[in-house]
């Protein structure tokens, strides 16, 4: 099922020139930087049993008018 997803982030000074690209990561935790995330509630995390855990999956999308998309603000020349 496609789901529309948005957040904004707060605008960086980032300069990219021309050829560069940029590598995107999708994931559903921060593990291993941080914690992983089980994706069913626990009260908490830090007791998480086996069990608790479940199986995720984070698709993007290519169809015609479902296509997965990040949108970049791009500041012209100065």
């Amino acid at each position: 099922k496609v789901e529309r997803y948005g957040f904004a982030l707060p605008h960086v000074n980032h300069v990219f020139l021309s050829g560069h690209r940029l590598m995107v990561q999708i994931q559903s935790s921060w593990f291993p930087l941080y914690d992983r995330n089980p994706q069913t509630y626990v009260a908490n995390i830090f007791f998480a049993r086996p069990g608790d855990y479940r199986k995720a999956t984070q698709r993007v999308f290519h169809t015609a008018g479902a296509a997965s998309f990040i949108e970049l603000p791009v500041v012209g020349k100065r």
